[in-house]
């Protein structure tokens, strides 16, 4: 998949970090990756539905922490640059242990803009 950002200003975030509610997450998406928004609101269908089915707020809450942690990567050009070509370089990998370094490349920007927007 590719992505597209036309501002680049270094890394710096081309929105500002939006709340964790369904809807700020949904329009910062629209603006930082639109390509993204069938599996945003895919997840987030899916995630009202267990919610109900198991009585729990717990599957929304770690539906919009997910989807904070992407809108994070994707707020900074460069960032989503790299994240996008390590997980794209995995799916092209001729060895399981090449895809296993580009995959910990990824995993390791997931986790850092995860700790970031869980820090607010």
């Amino acid at each position: 998949m590719s992505v597209q950002h036309t501002e680049t200003a270094g890394d710096g975030p081309l929105i500002p970090r939006p709340e964790r509610t369904p809807d700020a997450l949904r329009a910062a998406c629209a603006v930082v990756a639109p390509q993204l928004l069938p599996a945003y609101d895919q997840a987030k269908d899916k995630a009202l539905a267990e919610a109900v089915e198991h009585g729990s707020l717990a599957p929304v809450h770690a539906c919009l922490r997910h989807w904070s942690a992407l809108i994070e990567i994707e707020r900074h050009p460069g960032t989503a640059k790299e994240y996008h070509r390590a997980e794209y370089l995995a799916q092209l990998a001729g060895s399981h242990q090449e895809a296993r370094e580009h995959l910990s490349v990824a995993a390791g920007i997931y986790r850092g803009a995860a700790a970031a927007v869980a820090g607010e």
